[in-house]
C-alpha cells in the first residue's frame, strides 16, 4: 500500500469513528456530512472519494459501532445479572457516543434502509445469543423469548432513562428494570454435600 493509500485507508477510518459517535448521540438525520467530515478534519468536497452516498457510511458506521459492542463491558459480562447491571448503568446511559447503536439508533434504524437495518440486526442477534446464553440451565420456558424480552426492557428503559429531565426518575427506571429483570433469574444455590 503506497502513503497515499494508507492515507486514504487513515482518512477513511476517522470519518467512520466521527459518524459511528455522532450518529449515537445526534441520530442520523441529527448529524451532517459536513459536520461529520469537519470534526473528522476533512473537507466535504473529499467525502465521495470515501464513500458513493450517505446511506454507505451509515451502514459502514453502524458496523464500526457494532464491532465496539465486541469490546466493550456490555458483552464481556459473565453473568446474566452483571450483562443486566452493566446494561442498565447510569454509565451506559450517560454515554451514548459510546454505547449500544441498537438502543440509540432504534427508531433511526426503523426508518432507514434495508442495509441499515440488516447490520442492525445482524448485532440484535449476536445481542440475543450472548443473552441466551447466558440464562441460567434450569430456566424453564424459551430461552430465545426470554433473551427478547430482556433486550426490549433494555431498550426501553434505556431510552425511556435518557428521554427524562428528572434523574432521580432517570435512575429509578433503570435500577427499576434491572431488579426486575434480575428477579426473573433466580441464582440457585448448588445442594451441599452430604456425608
Amino acid at each position: 500500500m503506497g502513503y497515499s493509500q494508507a492515507e486514504k485507508a487513515e482518512s477513511h477510518q476517522r470519518i467512520v469513528d466521527v459518524a459511528a459517535r455522532r450518529f449515537r448521540e445526534l441520530g442520523l438525520e441529527g448529524v451532517s456530512v459536513a459536520d461529520i467530515m469537519k470534526e473528522a478534519g476533512l473537507t466535504v468536497g473529499g467525502f465521495y472519494k470515501h464513500f458513493a452516498a450517505r446511506d454507505e457510511l451509515v451502514v459502514e458506521a453502524l458496523a464500526a459501532a457494532c464491532q465496539e459492542m465486541d469490546r466493550s463491558v456490555l458483552t464481556s459480562q459473565p453473568t446474566l445479572k452483571k450483562s443486566i447491571q452493566a446494561y442498565l448503568s447510569e454509565e451506559h446511559r450517560d454515554e451514548i457516543d459510546s454505547g449500544c447503536p441498537l438502543s440509540a439508533l432504534v427508531n433511526d434504524a426503523a426508518r432507514s434502509s434495508d442495509d441499515v437495518r440488516e447490520v442492525y440486526t445482524q448485532r440484535l442477534e449476536r445481542s440475543l445469543k450472548l443473552l441466551e446464553s447466558q440464562i441460567p440451565e434450569g430456566t424453564k420456558g424459551n430461552r430465545r423469548a426470554k433473551a427478547i424480552l430482556i433486550y426490549s426492557a433494555y431498550i426501553g428503559a434505556l431510552g425511556l432513562s435518557r428521554a427524562v429531565p428528572d434523574p432521580k426518575l432517570s435512575r429509578q427506571i433503570l435500577s427499576s428494570v434491572a431488579a426486575e429483570l434480575i428477579s426473573l433469574f433466580p441464582v440457585k444455590k448448588p445442594e451441599s454435600a452430604t456425608a
